[in-house]
Parts: C-alpha cells; sequence; structure tokens
C-alpha cells in the first residue's frame, strides 16, 4: 500500500493523466488501510530531495507488452525520462529498503526488460536506453551498469524453462 499511495501522490505532482487511479494500481485491494501520513510524508519529502523532483518525466506508467524467448512479457514502467544526452532513462521508484547486493542481479532483470521494451517503444536504440532502481526512503539510485539484453533475457528464459523441465 505504501508504494500504491506514493504512486498516487506522483501522479497528482506530476498531473499525468495515463496513471492509474489509486485504487487501480497493483496491490491496491491487498488491505484497506493506507500508510499513515507520516510514512508518506517521509516518502514525498525524500522525492523531492531527490535528482528526479527537478526532472519532468517524459512519460508515467508506461504499459507494455513483448515476447521474449516465446514467453510474453506484460508490465508497466513507472516513469522515463528523456535525457540531455538524447538517451532515456527509465525509473522503477521503490518504496521499500534498499535489497542486499547478492540479490541485485535477479532485480536486474526486470530493469533490462523495462530497458528492451523502452527501446522498442521508442525506436531507439538499446545502447541510449538506461533503466534505474530509485529507492525512494533512502534517496538512492541504483544503476546496474551490466543490464542483460535481448539475447541475455532469453537466455535466461531457456535455463530457467530448462531447468524447470
Amino acid at each position: 500500500r505504501r508504494g500504491t499511495a506514493f504512486h498516487g501522490w506522483l501522479e497528482r505532482r506530476f498531473a499525468a493523466s495515463r496513471l492509474f487511479d489509486v485504487d487501480e494500481l497493483p496491490g491496491a485491494s491487498d488491505d484497506d488501510q493506507l500508510p499513515d501520513d507520516t510514512t508518506l510524508d517521509r516518502l514525498r519529502t525524500a522525492f523531492l530531495a531527490s535528482e528526479w523532483a527537478a526532472r519532468t518525466p517524459y512519460d508515467l506508467e508506461v504499459p507494455f507488452e513483448t515476447e521474449i524467448a516465446g514467453l510474453t512479457v506484460r508490465g508497466r514502467m513507472d516513469a522515463v525520462y528523456a535525457d540531455p544526452d538524447g538517451g532515456w532513462t527509465v525509473v522503477d521508484w521503490k518504496t521499500g529498503r534498499l535489497p542486499d547486493e547478492d540479490r541485485m542481479p535477479a532485480l536486474s532483470v526486470q530493469l533490462a526488460a523495462y530497458r528492451l521494451a523502452w527501446a522498442a517503444l521508442s525506436g531507439s536504440d538499446i545502447a541510449d536506453v538506461r533503466a534505474v532502481f530509485h529507492y525512494v526512503a533512502h534517496n538512492s539510485t541504483v544503476r546496474p551498469s551490466d543490464l542483460l539484453e535481448l539475447t541475455g533475457l532469453a537466455d535466461l528464459i531457456d535455463t530457467v524453462s530448462d531447468d524447470q523441465a
């Protein structure tokens, strides 16, 4: 619910018509209580102190669907920023704690899929698309440098499929 409430606040802040209503976001029906105002206020304050607050996103809550190794991958990218160098940065907002370093390779698969999807949607070369996690409460942007491309994601899916066969 913390993430859902934070996304709702971002919707209002950026006045983005493409964002969902707070009640429509994933996890909205998990329980009946929104996080207390103190928690949401801390997230707002932290976001406003971040590098992202001064920038205007190119797009928000961008839906995508792509096929990788015969598997349809669907999702929504939280925010996409046009960068001064002509490239793009896809940002996934995280409202929880920073993950342990050993979890980052698995978590980065999400960013790799976002990067691939935005390259396809925007007609950009994948080399011009970056993807990051921003851990709002910690004002920490994690920029993995070794994100998989299409072949790497396909190999990963094939490996997982082979392991389950």
